[in-house]
């Protein structure tokens, strides 16, 4: 048989390898098969959610003084790549991270000290992003969903999308409409940011939240406001701003996602280079073939490069430097490279690459998300050819 020792990159042993390597020995007990049953019935994670709480691997990003480790965004992206790259699945509680970044930048301190400790801790989750909606989808300056002043509240109306993980948070990050778009100087003006306390709306009926079941196993739903109340200290920095305090999130969640995606890609050309070296045919090891060997080491190849654009794009973020078009291209790189080599591990695996045993399909399948969500490929080719190069604006 053919043996092959790898160190899929060097970042691995170079960046958190003390984190790395504590987050797997977490996923090793929950390997495979857990998440088959999972996927087959479509139930949310939450042994493994609890363990990384526990560990404290969730509240990476809080500041100690709020109960967390006080670490920076290449710390949250080591583990979530490592979590993708040992077969596991982040995205169950991804958005626990990358709204972090909302929360610690524009939060009040009485908010931060009302709501960080406590999810540090596991006792509040914040795991739901509520931004889009049928009409709009990624145009989000159109979102219909309105919050009007009602004294010491907002009361809000309308609907969300694609709102993940609704039925396992506590709490909601939620972007409405305060001053009516045909009253703002600009289409980006207008829009407010507000923590929702979930648990107390679904108890008052003024919110309903209904599940959406996709290919891949991602508790995603649609969510419903009928006249809920969120008391005024909720809101997040000023009111109108918020659209602006959601891009810098959603630079964060850009990056997260990539670092899932090259963890994805990483696993895929694992279990590819270890097939290729045991499968025999003909008399000999497949991996022999070139057929089979160059398109593994070009996605090995095309994984790296994405790799080192998720890292300048975290550098950035951490220094406090304008990071939008490299936290964009790491998110279409990775994305692109975690597809690729999830071909070839199909491809190399043969019909076994489609047999549920492999976890090769589970994981395709959980990859293939990443060319549409949070943004598809195609928004960000025309972000950078408008914003980056120059180009005339396509739409």
């Amino acid at each position: 048989m053919w043996t092959v020792t790898m160190i899929l990159s060097p970042f691995d042993e170079e960046n958190f390898p003390e984190i790395r390597e504590g987050v797997r020995k977490l996923c090793a007990e929950f390997p495979g098969d857990y998440w088959r049953r999972l996927d087959e019935k479509r139930e949310y994670p939450t042994a493994f959610v609890q363990a990384l709480t526990a560990a404290g691997y969730l509240s990476v990003l809080i500041p100690e003084e709020y109960g967390g480790s006080g670490l920076g965004l290449s710390a949250a992206a080591a583990i979530l790549e490592t979590i993708q790259s040992e077969g596991c699945n982040g995205g169950a509680c991804h958005a626990q991270m990358y709204t972090m970044g909302t929360i610690l930048r524009h939060g009040s301190e009485a908010q931060k000290r009302a709501y960080l400790p406590k999810i540090a801790t596991g006792e509040l989750r914040l795991q739901a992003f509520g931004v889009t909606e049928p009409t709009s989808g990624t145009d989000t300056t159109a979102l219909r969903t309105t919050a009007v002043r009602d004294g010491d509240d907002y009361v809000v109306n309308g609907q969300k999308i694609w709102t993940s993980r609704a039925e396992h948070s506590d709490l909601l990050l939620l972007l409405a409409r305060t001053t009516p778009r045909d009253q703002v100087a600009k289409k980006t003006d207008g829009l407010s940011t507000f923590i929702v306390d979930m648990k107390q709306a679904l108890a008052d009926g003024s919110l309903t939240i209904r599940p959406i079941r996709t290919m891949m196993n991602h508790a995603t739903t649609e969510i419903f406001f009928d006249n809920m109340r969120i008391p005024a200290a909720n809101l997040l920095g000023e009111e109108g701003k918020g659209f602006r305090y959601i891009l810098s999130g959603m630079n964060a969640e850009r990056v997260l996602i990539a670092a899932e995606c090259v963890g994805d890609a990483k696993w895929f050309t694992r279990k590819s280079v270890d097939y290729a070296g045991e499968r025999h045919v003909f008399g000999r090891a497949i991996g022999k073939n070139q057929g089979i060997s160059f398109p593994i080491a070009r996605a090995y190849a095309n994984m790296r490069a994405a790799e080192l654009m998720v890292h300048e794009a975290a550098r950035l973020y951490e220094a406090g430097k304008p990071n939008g078009a490299e936290a964009n291209m790491a998110k279409m790189l990775a994305a692109d490279a975690s597809v690729e080599a999830g071909n070839v591990c199909i491809q190399t695996h043969g019909g076994f690459g489609f047999a549920e045993e492999y976890d090769v399909e589970r994981k395709f399948r959980e990859t293939r998300l990443y060319q549409v969500a949070p943004i598809s490929t195609n928004l960000i080719l025309s972000f950078l050819a408008e914003h980056v190069l120059g180009l005339p604006r396509s739409y």
